[in-house]
């Protein structure tokens, strides 16, 4: 008998492993009764689109919630209607059937009743005619505080609410509306 010529084929297939959505986000800002409200919940991993909901709990009065185009985000917004303490438990699941959910706590105070005061040491240029100053409650997003230049090193915000975490920056502008990039932050819990 001729030698016979054993040939093995070996095909592996690949199933890839759908990886686990998670939220990121894992404290919402507080808010005021009849004021605008504004927080964001994201999430990350797995694959989309996202779906999400509420599962416990209720959001407070007045505030609804709505998914990004991406979907990789839940935004929640509206003017609170009734103050309180409101909890709930945000879920995302991505396409692969995984799901995550994390617990918020978010306080609607009944009016304002603090005041932070930020200072900082003003720019030596000649060339500076003002600051802009940025918060993120909670960490979550910066955003613009102030309409217009101010000129003063002092900066008081009173719309800040009961248990909340704010971070704050500035920022200096030149004669030619150049702004510098943001200052080192600041953190101030209101208790």
């Amino acid at each position: 008998m001729k030698g016979s010529l054993a040939s093995v084929l070996l095909v592996v297939f690949t199933v890839p492993a759908l990886a686990y959505v998670d939220i990121t986000t894992t404290a919402l800002p507080n808010g005021v009764l009849g004021t605008s409200y504004s927080g964001v919940i994201s999430a990350s991993g797995g694959c989309t689109p996202y779906v999400w909901n509420v599962v416990s709990g209720k959001l407070p009065a007045g505030i609804s919630a709505k998914a990004s185009n991406t979907t990789t985000s839940l935004t929640l917004t509206g003017t609170p209607q009734t103050a309180g303490t409101y909890s709930f438990s945000g879920q995302v699941t991505g396409c692969g059937g995984h799901h995550s959910s994390v617990s918020y706590k978010i306080v609607i105070q009944p009016t304002l009743n603090h005041v932070v005061d930020v200072t900082w040491k003003p720019s030596a240029s000649t060339n500076v005619v003002g600051y802009d100053v940025y918060r993120a409650p909670d960490g979550v997003t910066w955003k613009k505080i102030n309409v217009s230049l101010i000129a003063s090193t002092l900066y008081s915000d009173s719309t800040v609410a009961n248990g909340s975490t704010y971070y704050y920056a500035a920022t200096a502008v030149d004669l030619e509306g150049h702004e510098s990039a943001k200052s080192a932050t600041i953190k101030v819990t209101v208790p």
